[in-house]
């Protein structure tokens, strides 16, 4: 798989440094300092990231994200090391990560070449395509059956600027209305303030589970994306910290134990209410374990 100019170089270097053999600096040398390491979480990105019944952050990004803690604590040689837990929303999680208030963004981020120009991303834990949902009783089976409507996306999102290129690109005069977060737009279908809610199909499908009548809800088969890949977001330019991060991703996904934490968010029961996603992992992402890559080009990601 092909790996971004940006990225490729990083990794690259990161061969060649030997992590605790020069003077540590950046994320490393801030986390050996303070015997910290912060986590940005999301509260409504289920099964990724989200709330359970106690407001305690759970799910399957902040799993991959406590493997990657237990290798920075033993790449730095530390007894123990406090894990602080930050929230972040889709329009905060880059400038959070951009100002050092977070370390690791935990999450469902879609990794792309934009944000590159912002901030890093780890070996890829999940692929995704964008599409929307709405109810089963409104009939729009299409994109172009959105046309005049009032459409809801997350701000900061890239499902919110797709909807926007759509809308400009098919002449549909959808009315599109930002929501501050995942809960809020689907609770606007959920009360008919708008038709449809355009976000990653996984998350429109732990939506749908946890409603009240998930048999009164469809999601598109059209959609506005390719596959597009999730990565853990870390900070921009700190090699030595990507190499520590994604030797312990690689590790993870290639050993077998990736697949098992898959299976526990996504094939099994999950808090706080039991439900099952159900939503097998897919031939791309197993080959994806087998080989992990940090690319975000869409047409990467590929079944072999």
């Amino acid at each position: 798989m092909k790996r971004t100019l940006v990225a490729g170089a990083a990794f690259a270097v990161a061969l060649s440094w030997p992590a605790m053999g020069q003077e540590l600096t950046g994320t490393l040398k801030n986390i050996k300092e303070t015997g910290t390491i912060t986590l940005g979480y999301r509260d409504s990105s289920i099964p990724f990231s989200y709330l359970d019944d106690n407001q305690k952050p759970v799910g399957y990004a902040m799993d991959i994200c406590y493997k990657i803690v237990d290798a920075v604590k033993k790449e730095l040689k530390l007894d123990k090391l406090e894990v602080k837990l930050n929230p972040v929303t889709s329009a905060t999680r880059i400038p959070l990560m951009a100002n050092g208030t977070i370390d690791l963004e935990c999450g469902s981020t879609t990794n792309n070449a934009e944000r590159e120009k912002q901030v890093w991303f780890t070996n890829t834990h999940f692929l995704t395509a964008s599409r929307f949902v709405s109810k089963k009783a409104s009939h729009i089976n299409s994109i172009n059956d959105l046309k005049g409507k009032s459409v809801v996306s997350t701000s900061g999102t890239t499902n919110i600027k797709q909807l926007n290129e759509a809308n400009a690109a098919r002449n549909l005069g959808i009315n599109i209305i930002p929501a501050k977060d995942h809960a809020e737009a689907f609770l606007m279908v959920e009360s008919d303030r708008a038709v449809a809610f355009v976000m990653d199909d996984i998350l429109l499908a732990s939506f749908v589970a946890s409603s009240k009548d998930p048999d009164a809800y469809v999601i598109s088969t059209d959609a506005f994306s390719k596959p597009e890949p999730y990565g853990i977001m870390l900070r921009k330019d700190d090699v030595p910290f990507k190499k520590v991060v994604d030797a312990a991703t690689a590790a993870l996904y290639k050993s077998g134990e990736g697949e098992k934490i898959y299976n526990k968010w996504f094939m099994a029961k999950i808090p706080p209410k039991g439900l099952n996603l159900k939503v097998p992992l897919g031939p791309e992402l197993k080959y994806e374990f087998a080989h992990p890559s940090d690319s975000p080009d869409p047409a990467s990601y590929k079944a072999m």
